[in-house]
């Protein structure tokens, strides 16, 4: 990769690459090559266009929430429901941290690294489950699933501080809250593969939410705001009664969250 491609350019090129193992590989080979820079190329003569929707293979079908099956753990079709599940918003996650890079573009350079190291990650993430699912005799793609999360990105593309308070902190810190009560019936089942995994998804997710923490508060520090109420005012705009308890509060703790802010959670939710 040319050092003279700005890393907007470069992860809009990933963002929008559809086939599932060239994004997975180039979402690594970008962290590697802008993270070896000791200068970041920043200079993009590209036009910062909204994505409606961003790189994707045909499959998986896309539906309304309310058409996503569940199904029990109990079955095996049940846990690669599961598995699919969280693989679809694991997707969805390596296209918001490359938007994230691309989009916005007066952050400090440790913002766009910070970013693309969630976007590795997630990808890993993918990869897991992708693996686990062929284990399963199913593939990603033969299931339904809903788009709430990047519905969620296009909603937030016209301003960085209001996107890091509602993906990362809102959508994906979702899953620091769920992902324990998922482990715990995986093992009721047996199931220590998807188990296993789901481990160093949680572990890393806490990770990736605390970067959005960070420059959620950079912002509201830029604009002379409290982060606080400006978080809640956010949730109420943007969510109204759509968040839902309970939360994980040790790991949102860890993830930035202060304890006025769970406090207010605890009562919105």
């Amino acid at each position: 990769m040319s050092t003279t491609v700005s890393i907007h350019e470069a992860a809009y090129a990933c963002l929008m690459e559809s086939d599932i193992a060239q994004k997975l590989l180039q979402a690594e080979a970008l962290y590697q090559h802008f993270i070896a820079l000791d200068i970041l190329p920043r200079e993009a003569t590209d036009t910062v266009v909204s994505v409606p929707v961003a790189g994707k293979p045909e499959k998986p079908e896309l539906v309304s929430p309310r058409d996503v099956k569940s199904r029990k753990l109990s079955s095996e079709v049940g846990r690669a429901t599961l598995v699919h599940a969280i693989a679809h918003i694991e997707f969805n996650a390596i296209n918001l941290a490359l938007d994230a890079v691309y989009r916005f573009r007066d952050m400090p350079d440790q913002y766009y690294l910070d970013w693309l190291l969630v976007a590795r990650e997630e990808a890993k993430h993918f990869g897991l489950l992708q693996a686990r699912l062929k284990d399963m005799g199913y593939a990603y793609g033969d299931m339904k699933a809903h788009n709430g999360l990047w519905e969620m990105a296009v909603k937030t593309d016209h301003d960085t501080l209001t996107r890091m308070a509602l993906v990362p902190r809102v959508m994906e810190a979702r899953g620091l809250d769920v992902t324990p009560g998922m482990i715990q019936r995986l093992e009721q089942v047996g199931d220590m593969a998807t188990v296993e995994i789901l481990h160093v998804i949680l572990a890393e997710e806490i990770g990736h939410v605390a970067i959005g923490s960070r420059w959620f508060k950079y912002c509201c520090e830029l604009q002379g705001l409290e982060p606080e109420p400006t978080f809640i005012k956010l949730l109420e705009e943007y969510m109204g009664n759509g968040l839902r308890g309970p939360f994980h509060t040790e790991a949102r703790l860890q993830a930035g969250f202060s304890e006025q802010e769970m406090k207010q959670l605890a009562k919105l939710g």
